[in-house]
């Protein structure tokens, strides 16, 4: 190992570090499963903002972004960006302030537990709930364990398993220790050292390739590569059209945000409802310039790779860039070193900033809503902290376990679990919140049909190709919402009382 690649290490190892104590500041703090959750509903709007953005982009925003650019150009980069900032606005607008006034109202700690206390279940919409987000979660999570070990694998030539595991470790200590405070804490930090990396990047990059003018120069010689109607094909070096029916598919990711579990708590946590409209402000900038910055990154590296500075990327690899920029930069000296640390650290923060928030979530629904709530088993406030703490441990196992083999596929599931919870969720959230006709038996044929539907349109429809070939999230988030709809119609409409708790958390 040569001196920038202990330099480096030096770097990342005390990040790691700084993650472990803040688990063991917040240790403290958590004396009830509600502390351990929602951190006792004491998130400040800069925390909520932050920890909300880190916790949903994970690794995606500094790899998978910047490496779909550098391949084909700006436009399937830009069309998801697009949607998915819309769907960031649309749900800090719409939904945060609602849920958190509902969910303060009816005392839930949890999204299954929204569900339930809001259409007055005690297991049916429990039960549904916790099974659908174990059942996209656990595999969700395990790619972020993935993600760090291939990280450290590739960088320092050591086991796979071995740096997943220690890196699984990590997230799982300060995740015990702290619960929700410390995750919340820990991505609000993540998110400046992602934007550290993004911002660093970028400008290096650009001044490697010889100066902006010269990647723009490079990218306007490239048949599609700087259009939002065509993408650039590599291989052929011309231009494909890029539908209107794509551009529809790429837009629906935005869809997603309103049924994801671990964003829709932060809206809960927040200490005043007034403050998050300071959050959606940052929170929306910030996605915004970040996922910008990022696909700019992916241009840079393309044109740093014509100048010959760093090798040509195909495929896969492409999704590499930032690392070897970062390599690049590491052997300029001590301290380009250090900051090289710090941007492959950001990569690390990205992934453990999202696995943190699913480990909480998923635990939530195995030890609250499903041992507690729909099996009965009563427990102390004391037996119940443990239960959660027991639970994230197994959770993470059977990730660690899924994740072991390093040219596993688990990556792909990242975006069939986002189209999961968006289908599943997302249609009973906004009716649960803007329509008060909606009953159980609406919310439960819709969180059925929006997880059914993901895999029947992923496995049976869309390799037919053609106009079928859309992203499963937007089919199957219009089904499950018709059929909450319907439902709800044909069957009994709510007591008097639940309608006078959707009057009042609307006021």
């Amino acid at each position: 190992m040569n001196t920038s690649s202990i330099l480096i290490m030096a770097a990342i190892l005390l990040y790691l570090l700084l993650m472990l104590l803040i688990g063991v500041r917040f240790s403290k703090n958590n004396t009830s499963t509600d502390d351990f959750y929602l951190g006792g509903r004491k998130l400040g709007p800069l925390v909520t903002a932050m920890s909300a953005e880190a916790s949903d982009m994970s690794s995606w925003l500094l790899m998978g972004l910047p490496g779909v650019a550098y391949l084909t150009g700006i436009c399937d980069a830009a069309w998801t960006a697009i949607g998915l900032a819309l769907g960031t606005w649309l749900n800090w607008f719409f939904v945060s302030k609602k849920i958190r006034r509902y969910s303060q109202q009816i005392g839930a700690i949890t999204i299954p537990d929204f569900f339930s206390k809001r259409y007055h279940d005690k297991n049916m919409l429990n039960c549904i709930a916790a099974i659908i987000i174990v059942l996209f979660f656990i595999p969700y999570t395990a790619s972020g364990f993935a993600a760090c070990g291939k990280l450290f694998a590739s960088l320092f030539q050591v086991d796979y398993m071995a740096a997943m595991i220690i890196c699984a470790v990590i997230i799982v200590a300060y995740t015990i220790l702290g619960g929700f405070l410390a995750a919340s804490t820990t991505d609000l930090i993540q998110s400046i050292v992602m934007t550290i990396a993004l911002l660093t990047v970028v400008l290096y990059s650009a001044n490697a390739a010889g100066g902006f003018d010269v990647v723009m120069e490079n990218t306007q010689k490239l048949p599609g590569y700087l259009s939002l109607v065509n993408t650039h094909d590599p291989a052929s070096h011309t231009a494909q059209p890029y539908g209107v029916i794509t551009i529809f598919s790429m837009l629906a990711w935005g869809l997603g945000y309103f049924g994801m579990p671990h964003v829709l708590l932060r809206f809960m946590a927040i200490e005043e409802e007034d403050k998050l409209t300071v959050s959606r402000r940052i929170a929306s900038v910030w996605v915004v310039i970040s996922m910008a910055v990022a696909i700019f990154i992916g241009v840079c590296g393309l044109a740093v790779s014509k100048a010959g500075v760093i090798d040509t990327l195909t495929g896969s690899d492409s999704e590499t860039i930032i690392v070897k920029i970062a390599g690049l930069l590491s052997t300029q000296n001590f301290a380009a070193a250090l900051l090289a640390g710090i941007i492959l650290a950001g990569i690390l923060a990205a992934t453990m900033s999202t696995a943190d928030s699913q480990l909480l979530v998923a635990s939530s629904s195995v030890s609250q809503n499903l041992l507690s709530d729909t099996f009965g088993i009563r427990m102390s406030q004391k037996t119940s902290l443990i239960a959660a703490r027991i639970t994230v441990l197994v959770i993470s196992a059977i990730a660690v376990f899924l994740a072991r083999d390093p040219s596993s596929s688990v990556f792909s599931i990242v975006s069939f679990a986002w189209a999961g919870f968006g289908a599943a969720f997302g249609p009973v959230v906004l009716c649960a919140l803007f329509w008060k006709r909606s009953n159980k038996y609406g919310a439960f044929a819709s969180m059925l049909s929006g997880g059914v539907m993901i895999f029947v349109w992923k496995y049976m429809v869309r390799p037919l190709g053609g106009a079928w070939n859309i992203y499963e999230l937007l089919p199957a988030f219009l089904a499950a919402l018709a059929c909450n709809i319907i439902v709800s119609l044909l069957t009994k409409k709510p007591d008097a009382s639940i309608e006078a708790e959707f009057e009042r958390a609307m006021r």
